[in-house]
Formats: C-alpha cells, sequence, structure tokens
C-alpha cells in the first residue's frame, strides 16, 4: 500500500494527519484512506457543514478521532488560526492539497484573485510546512505532501498563474526532501494530473479524453506509496511518459503543444476575453 508498511505508518506519520482542502475530491480521499491507516485527521476546508459531515462519516467508518477546522486559507490570518486550532495535536503528517485553480487568460484575471490563488495555493503551504516541518524534525519522524501537478514542468497556456504556483509548491518539496531526510522527515512533491473529483468535472465541460482521467483513490493511494520513497513524484503512468516525451521536446514546442490541448478542451480564448470566459476551481 505504502512505502511505509501498513502497520508501522501511524508509528512514522501519526498520530495526527492535517489535510487542507478536505472536504471533497483529492483531499477528501486522502482523508479517507489516512483514517483506514489508523491515522486521526484534522479537516480544513471552507464549508463548515461539508467539513463536519466528512469528519462524522470518518468517525463512524475508521473508528478515528476528527477535528474539523472551517477556514478560508486565503485570509491573512488564516495560517496563524489554524496553528492555534491544532496546538494541542502531535500532528506527523501534512497534506498540502487545498488551492485554487483557474483556466482562462491572464489579462481577464482580477488582480484580488490572483492575490488569493498565491496566498492559498503558496503561501499557506510554504507558512504550514514550515511550522509542522519543525515539530516534526524535534521529533524525529513526519511527513509532508505537497500537491504539484504536471502544468508544473512546463508553462501551461490560459493556466499561466496556476502552473506558476504547482512548480513554487514543486520545487520547494523537492528542496525540503533532500533537507529534511536526514531529520527522519520525509517530503513529496506529488504532480496530480486530471482526477475524478467534482472540482475538475465541473469545470471541463469540454474535456476530449486525450488527456487520462484517474479515479481519486489509486491516484492517492500511488502518492502515498511514493511518500518516503523519492522527493516527487507523477501520478499514472502514462502521465508520466506523457511528461518524459514533452521533456524532450524544445520548451517552445511543447508550451504550443499544451496551448492547442488546452484550447481543444475549453474551446479558442482571445487575448482579451468576456467575463464568462474563465473557469475557477477552488479544492
Amino acid at each position: 500500500m505504502t512505502g511505509t508498511s501498513v502497520a508501522a505508518f501511524p508509528r512514522r506519520y501519526g498520530p495526527w494527519a492535517l489535510i487542507t482542502g478536505a472536504s471533497h475530491g483529492l483531499g477528501a480521499e486522502f482523508a479517507r484512506q489516512l483514517a483506514a491507516l489508523g491515522l486521526n485527521v484534522v479537516l480544513v476546508a471552507r464549508s463548515a457543514d461539508e467539513l463536519q459531515a466528512r469528519a462524522d462519516e470518518l468517525e463512524r467508518t475508521a473508528s478515528v478521532r476528527t477535528r474539523a477546522v472551517p477556514l478560508d486559507l486565503s485570509q491573512d490570518d488564516a495560517v496563524e488560526r489554524l496553528i492555534a486550532a491544532t496546538a494541542d495535536l502531535e500532528v506527523g503528517l501534512l497534506v498540502n492539497n487545498a488551492g485554487i485553480s483557474i483556466v482562462g487568460p491572464f489579462l481577464s484575471l482580477d488582480p484580488d484573485f490572483l492575490d488569493r490563488q498565491i496566498s492559498v495555493n503558496n503561501r499557506a503551504s510554504l507558512l504550514l510546512a514550515r511550522h509542522y516541518g519543525e515539530q516534526m524534525v524535534r521529533r524525529g519522524r513526519g511527513g509532508i505532501i505537497n500537491l504539484s501537478s504536471g502544468s508544473a514542468l512546463h508553462g501551461t497556456p490560459w493556466s499561466a498563474s496556476y502552473c506558476g504556483t504547482k512548480a513554487f509548491n514543486l520545487m520547494v518539496a523537492e528542496a525540503l526532501w533532500y533537507e529534511l531526510r536526514p531529520r527522519g522527515v520525509d517530503v513529496l512533491g506529488w504532480q496530480a494530473g486530471a482526477t475524478r473529483t467534482p472540482g475538475f468535472l465541473g469545470n471541463n465541460p469540454g474535456h476530449s479524453g486525450l488527456v487520462p482521467v484517474r479515479d481519486a483513490r489509486p491516484a492517492v493511494t500511488e502518492a502515498l506509496r511514493a511518500l518516503g520513497r523519492r522527493p516527487s513524484v507523477a501520478d499514472g503512468r502514462l502521465n508520466r511518459l506523457g511528461y518524459a516525451v514533452m521533456g524532450m521536446l524544445p520548451r517552445s514546442l511543447a508550451v504550443r503543444l499544451l496551448g492547442r490541448s488546452m484550447s481543444d478542451m475549453f474551446g479558442p480564448f482571445p487575448v482579451w476575453p468576456t467575463p464568462d470566459q474563465t473557469s475557477i476551481t477552488h479544492d
């Protein structure tokens, strides 16, 4: 199941796992699988009702303890509030899953949205890794998973800000893998591909089927298996093959191909769009 054996997983990464963006999609699947491995879970997301329902489900089905923390990570004091809400817990695994994605011409994006995107995708994950990573190092064990994306490897037209945030998360994870590994802390940058979640399906009505779409369960299983084995991994064999092929191409050609693929999925975008030509997902 994992790089660490099932029996040893709670000792290595417990007793609590903290998952951001945990109310649905990949975050909810991380919570389910970690609870099944015997970890108590802190669930963080914006919707209090969805979050509590998820927490109640896990306590009922996995017999673990949960703590629901309704929080908008784009708020200036969000990280401080989350740290305070978990001050009495020993967090042994941090899953930085929450993120905002957008598809559309860059010049259409509201500067306030771009600021929120950086706050959720990068600022929160960085500061949470700093805080909980220090605690893990002091204990000599623990793990951190940063959600990245295949779009982190090349500039992706019509998704410029998103791929930039995911590249940031990937570079941070790979660097911390080297820095913290000698201190007993495993770090993984997980390049999630297209995954069958409400966010992806709701915002990809024109999905052409050319990009493989994975179910969340095997995708998360693969991520947990890679934790402790390597600094980063792309989800799914077909994705890894595709990224390897793209990596052999000239950068200009790779970006042009990505631009055409995005236009095929979402329709042609003008450089200066109307407001309804963007698609937003907040995980």
